[in-house]
Order: structure tokens, then sequence, then C-alpha cells
């Protein structure tokens, strides 16, 4: 089994919009099997809390389900127990690798990493209305896609 986590600041925006994706792009390649999704957020302000209703329906509209997500922190165990952790933005790099106990430090990645053509590095926050949440989806798709052919690629 490849275990992956999506974090982001408080997890309810971008990260369980991420695992959402990802866990759509795994079920439609019948890898659910081999592959588990998580996400969580660097914060404890969203704890138990569902993702953001933009995202939501953001998502929704493009038959994508995260309604069931429930918003939780990352924490030092998430380094033994998932295989790829995947941070939205450099802040939650930072966060991550401030936590990473030794030796772990090969599972953290930035989500952009696997995005094809991409001129930015970082999934902006939609939170503030900054960015749009429909330009959010579309970048994580794009990393969504690749990482998935990575984990199949390196893994299965």
């Amino acid at each position: 089994m490849v275990n992956v986590l999506f974090v982001c600041m408080g997890n309810i925006c971008r990260s369980p919009t991420a695992e959402g994706v990802f866990r759509d792009l795994v079920a439609r390649a019948g890898l659910d099997d081999v592959i588990s999704t998580d996400s969580s957020g660097m914060a404890n302000w969203h704890a138990g809390k569902d993702p953001d209703r933009r995202s939501q329906a953001t998502a929704r509209q493009r038959g994508i389900e995260i309604g069931d997500l429930r918003a939780r922190q990352t924490n030092v165990s998430d380094f033994h127990r998932f295989d790829y952790i995947l941070a939205m933005d450099d802040q939650n790099m930072t966060d991550l690798r401030a936590i990473c106990p030794a030796g772990r430090e090969d599972r953290l990645h930035m989500m952009l990493d696997f995005a094809d053509g991409l001129p930015v590095r970082e999934v902006p926050d939609p939170y503030y209305g900054a960015t749009g949440f429909d330009d959010v989806l579309d970048l994580i798709e794009n990393a969504s896609q690749g990482l998935l052919t990575h984990i199949v690629e390196q893994n299965l």
C-alpha cells in the first residue's frame, strides 16, 4: 500500500481538494486497493470541520465529492504512516521540515513538483479570495495526474 498525505495550512481548502481529486483519479485507475489518501493541516484551527463550502462546490462542479472529509492537524506520526507528504506551499514545507523526524525527509514533496509545464511552485490559498477556487483546482488536477504517474512508475 502506498499512503499519500496532502498538507496545507488549515485543511479546509487546498489539501482536502487535493485529496478528493487524487482519490478520484486513483479510483478511476482501479488502484484504490493499493493507494490510500488523507489530508491534514499544519494548524488545528478547523480540526473536525468539513471542507470550506466553496471548495466543496468547486469540486462538485467537476464531479468530485469532498464533503465526507474532516480537517485534522498534521503530526509527527504522519511521517511514519505516509510514503508521500505533499505540501501546497513553501510555508507548509518549512513547517513540515520543522517537525520531520530524521531520516524521513525523502517523503516530503511540493505538490506542484508533479505538475506538467506549470510556471508556479505553490498552490495559492483561495480562502481569502486572492485566487479563485477553480484556479486552485486546475493546478491540483494537473499535479495529481503527474503524482499518480510517478507513484505507479516508482512503486507499482
